[in-house]
């Protein structure tokens, strides 16, 4: 049984943010009782080894639903493979004024502007600690928008700082089309510098934890063949462990004309589908084979997480496809990699 297409017509009545608040609110209620376990149906098997660490299935959440990692348990017992919560930034900021989230229903699309709205770096970390599931964790960390772009990468650091001990994995997000002169960190000499000091400092925490904890770069979909090289020759260089392609787009091609078309920020779900495929297609010709790729960006359907595979992902993320078809996309889209898998 999924409830969830009876229920989205009343989520769709109100307010996207206000909905979202709702939503992991009931979550957290449905997970406690056992009631989402029974929606989602039983977790899909399908051990696979990334990064250096072992995923149950190969279909996470992407960051940006739990901003503060306050839901992780709720999201866990909905058949998640991984678990990617944040961006997380030092210190608390409120974000962009209201209203700055929109639905474009004929696109099965989002528009938002969100800004890293999130209660700081000290709060998440309580949030993590305080969460059961056990599977692979990661955590996405970004700057506060009062750092000026050039001291960028000691908010970067202080947030790795903090999450390192709790984190499978931490991804370094320098894509959000939200916080002003972001998307400036995915040029050569910038990104050059940001991923050299977090490696060294990566290395000390390794020392200091013994353990080693992946990173991971996010990065746009809106980058040409020229920017993509470098992204690429970058992670090499600087032995980044995974790269998440893509984030939102800031373009409005694919929806020009609809209502709310017009609003700033990064568009995300059907929309953004082959705009993220192009950029996983050029990064999987550009690394090595067995480099991990996680693809994301407007999975809606089983189908489109196997293009994403086709593509070259070694994982994908879901997001604002949960949100137009519900929790039952997870066990669909884990299903259908592991058919793909076996068939390859």
């Amino acid at each position: 049984m999924n409830p969830y297409p009876f229920a989205r017509p009343l989520l769709f009545s109100l307010d996207p943010e206000r909905a979202h608040e709702l939503t992991l609110n009931a979550l957290d209620g449905a997970a406690c009782s056992g009631v989402l376990r029974l929606v989602a149906g039983a977790p899909v098997e399908d051990p696979v080894e990334v990064m250096g660490l072992r995923f149950r299935n190969r279909v996470g959440l992407a960051a940006g639903l739990d901003k503060n990692g306050a839901h992780i348990d709720a999201f866990g017992a909905m058949g998640f493979g991984f678990v990617e919560v944040g961006t997380v930034t030092p210190k608390p900021q409120p974000g962009n004024p209201k209203p700055r989230m929109f639905r474009l229903p004929a696109r099965r699309a989002l528009i938002n502007r969100l800004g890293f709205n999130n209660e700081g770096v000290d709060a998440f970390v309580r949030n993590v600690e305080r969460a059961r599931w056990q599977g692979v964790l990661g955590l996405n960390i970004g700057k506060n928008a009062s750092t000026p772009i050039e001291d960028a990468a000691s908010d970067y650091l202080l947030c790795l700082e903090r999450v390192y001990p709790h984190a499978s994995y931490v991804t370094v997000n320098i894509s959000s089309p939200n916080t002003k002169n972001l998307r400036d960190l995915q040029g050569g000499d910038a990104l050059d510098a940001l991923l050299g000091a977090l490696v060294d400092r990566r290395e000390a925490l390794a020392a200091r934890h013994g353990r080693k904890v992946p990173l991971a770069l996010k990065i746009a979909p809106d980058l040409d063949e020229s920017q993509v090289d470098a992204i690429a020759g970058l992670l090499a260089r600087h032995g980044i462990d995974a790269v998440i392609a893509t984030n939102t787009t800031i373009s409005r091609e694919a929806v020009a004309g609809l209502p709310h078309a017009d609003e700033a920020g990064g568009l995300s779900g059907a929309p953004v589908f082959e705009l993220s495929n192009r950029v996983i297609r050029m990064l999987r010709a550009r690394l090595p084979a067995a480099f991990p790729i996680v693809g994301v960006g407007g999975v809606m359907s089983a189908a489109d997480a196997r293009a994403k595979l086709e593509a070259g992902a070694t994982l994908v993320q879901l997001y604002t496809g949960l949100i137009y078809e519900g929790p039952a996309l997870v066990g669909a889209c884990a299903q259908a990699l592991r058919e793909a898998a076996r068939a390859g």
